[in-house]
């Protein structure tokens, strides 16, 4: 896939692509369907179980802020 910027200085980093499920170097695709970026391939393969860790611990957050009202 060819990148989406003509940026000689394009961003480094892995980023996992959500619509297709592959692992991406660079900014290859459009960024609605990047997750990243990671400071490695095998980060950015964990990406979606790390977006649902991050989640729970939100929700976690949220829980305990709204018990102290």
């Amino acid at each position: 896939m060819a990148p989406t910027s003509k940026d000689p200085n394009p961003p480094s980093g892995w980023w996992y692509n959500t619509r297709t499920g592959e692992v991406e170097h660079g900014a290859l695709s459009r960024s609605i369907d990047r997750l990243g970026p990671y400071p490695d391939e095998a980060t950015a393969r964990r990406a979606l179980e790390i977006a649902r860790e991050r989640t729970s611990a939100a929700d976690r957050a949220d829980a305990d802020w709204s018990e102290d009202d």
